[in-house]
């Protein structure tokens, strides 16, 4: 419950008091080094141990997910996540018939049924609702399109204000989300990091809560809940990889928080390989875990929601990826939309280029490394394709139209659809 978490600063090891909410550690934040992601992301943590003493052992996650998972989540009540249902997103089964005639089995969490079409939705959901019991009326953030979308979403389903800050060359799909759930739509003329700066100034000068992405520490916090679905849904067989698609770092710091928690509160007894997946020309994160100082090239990508120069979360999910030795790839903007449409054609799932990363990982990586067919691998789908058209029109064409005739038809199949 709200009063149970701890923010803790990973950096210096500074603990707030107990429930006292913050967005960056202070001591960090007043050392920020120039050029470099945000130092003093704050991590949220719970007292594992009361909460294992409190239900029987044999049933703890049944009891924590009847409970909502309120143990592990720093709000009080379930009602105030509001009434639109986030999460409990489909995992399906699919399977890959590669040319060497073996089948892939893999896993697809598809995160684009959520209430906006993106996993965003679990974000924004759990900062929504801690403004709620805070008595806190408007809410801002930064955005490429999907976190604003979400915002706007979930705060005209709780009455609440939404303010969102977005670069001018944001997909107009989520912008036609962000005014069509009547939010405050801000365009600027500038990037993301310069709507992200925009936003913190405004929450400090008007006072609003705010929702961007690793400043406030909730964020995290709601995207953690999909490894509990995960390890539900699996009742508890972990996959042999997890691929996700990797901007500022907040998704992948997430799924680790997840199941860190699990693995703390002795649910599972580790944690699944883990694989982080760049787009190569928006390689700001991947490109600097082994370097001892964070170097910034610009992004170029079309994937635009994990188009980042500096990744916002990237100290903790850098921490995450080698603590529990996770792997990380790069693919190519070509190889993104090549698996955006291997995916749609195989599962009937159309994925925005930014989740097809992960998508595009997993092919990568069997076509590059040994794998283990008795354990699937999963793959996270995080957003819809119909959020952003533009990108992939680019890379279809559309047929020539033809008379309504069955002459015509039976021609045109032939020449086209022989098979």
């Amino acid at each position: 419950m709200s009063a149970n978490f701890t923010l803790f600063c990973p950096q210096c090891n500074y603990s707030f008091p107990k429930g006292r909410f913050a967005y960056l550690c202070p001591e960090c934040e007043s050392h920020q080094p120039a050029d470099s992601p945000p130092v003093g992301v704050l991590k949220t943590l719970y007292p594992y141990d009361i909460i294992r003493e409190k239900y029987s052992a044999e049933k703890l996650f049944s009891q924590l997910k009847k409970n909502h998972f309120l143990d592990i989540l720093p709000i009080e009540k379930a009602e105030s996540l509001g009434p639109l249902k986030v999460g409990q997103t489909p995992l399906y089964k699919f399977e890959l018939d590669r040319p060497d005639d073996i089948t892939i089995p893999f896993y697809l969490k598809d995160d684009s049924q959520n209430p906006t079409f993106s996993f965003k939705d679990r974000a924004s959901q759990l900062v929504s609702a801690y403004a709620k019991e805070q008595d806190i009326d408007t809410i801002v953030t930064a955005s490429t399109g999907n976190a604003g979308s979400s915002l706007a979403g979930i705060c005209a389903s709780q009455k609440q204000r939404a303010v969102i800050i977005v670069p001018k060359t944001a997909p107009p799909a989520k912008l036609l989300q962000i005014i069509m759930y009547g939010a405050t739509l801000v365009m600027v003329d500038g990037n993301y990091d310069a709507a992200f700066d925009l936003s913190v100034e405004a929450s400090r000068y008007f006072g609003w809560f705010n929702r961007n992405t690793a400043f406030n520490p909730l964020t995290i916090e709601g995207k953690k809940t999909v490894a509990f679905e995960i390890y539900d849904q699996l009742r508890g067989e972990m996959p042999s990889r997890i691929f996700v698609s990797v901007g500022d770092g907040v998704v992948i710091s997430g799924l680790y928080k997840g199941f860190e928690d699990l693995m703390k509160l002795g649910i599972i007894k580790k944690i699944p390989l883990i694989v982080a997946v760049q787009s190569e020309k928006s390689d700001n994160l991947v490109r600097n875990l082994e370097q001892d100082k964070f170097q910034m090239k610009p992004s170029t990508t079309l994937a635009d929601s994990i188009s980042v120069d500096y990744p916002r979360n990237y100290f903790m999910a850098r921490s995450f990826l080698k603590t529990y030795k996770g792997e990380w790839m790069l693919v190519s903007d070509k190889e993104i939309m090549l698996a955006a449409s291997e995916l749609a054609c195989n599962t009937g799932i159309f994925a925005e280029p930014a989740a097809a990363a992960a998508m595009a990982g997993m092919l990568k990586y069997i076509n590059t490394r040994n794998i283990d067919n008795n354990r699937p691998m999963l793959v996270m789908s995080t957003g819809s394709g119909l959020k952003d058209i533009k990108t992939p029109m680019q890379y279809i064409s559309l047929p020539e139209p033809i008379k309504p005739g069955i002459k015509e038809l039976s021609e045109y199949i032939l020449k086209n659809h022989p098979e």
